[in-house]
Parts: structure tokens; C-alpha cells; sequence
């Protein structure tokens, strides 16, 4: 995740400085939005069965950690669950250096 967010660090900023002094902020968080949704379905792959330890230990309650990680659905639509928003927040996404366009 780290090289994902390493590369994906330049070309943010880039747009950044570019789409910065655009009065679009609505748009760029948004992209925010659906960049941290994309990051969290490879991440959600990489827990494979150990999903429910890994949202419990993120502080998601019992109900909907089992609710997700039982789900018949695929990792796209699961990335975008309150579940793995509660356990991988944008917070945590800053932590690995991925900067915000809107902020």
C-alpha cells in the first residue's frame, strides 16, 4: 500500500497545485471520496479471511464486522460499507501520505 500511495502522492499533488485555485471543492472531495474507497477494496483483498479480526481490532462492532465480513458481496461494493469506513478512515489514509485535493 505504501508504493500505491507513493505513486498516487505525486500525481495528487500535481493536481493540486493545478485544480487548487478552482473555486470546485465539492468535485475535488468527491475524488477524495472515491480515491479512498479505491484504496480500501485492495486492502479489504489483502485481509482475506482475517477481515472480521482486522475491522474488530479498527473498533467496528460485532454486528457489522460479521455483517461485512460474511457478505456475499464482492471487495468494490464492501469498500464502500460504514464498516470499512469506520476501520480505515481518512485519517488513516493521511498517515500513509496520501494527500487530500480538497483540503
Amino acid at each position: 500500500m505504501g508504493m500505491i500511495v507513493a505513486e498516487l502522492r505525486k500525481t495528487l499533488l500535481g493536481w493540486k497545485a493545478y485544480f487548487g485555485i478552482a473555486e470546485v471543492l465539492s468535485l475535488l472531495r468527491d475524488i477524495d471520496k472515491w480515491l479512498r474507497h479505491k484504496l480500501r477494496c485492495p486492502i479489504w483483498k489483502q485481509w482475506g479471511r482475517a477481515g472480521y479480526r482486522e475491522l474488530r481490532k479498527r473498533g467496528v462492532s460485532v454486528r457489522e464486522a460479521w455483517n461485512t465480513s460474511k457478505s456475499a458481496h464482492g471487495p468494490w461494493r464492501l469498500s464502500k460499507t460504514p464498516a470499512l469506513s469506520l476501520a480505515l478512515p481518512a485519517r488513516f489514509f493521511r498517515s500513509l501520505g496520501l494527500p487530500s485535493l480538497a483540503g
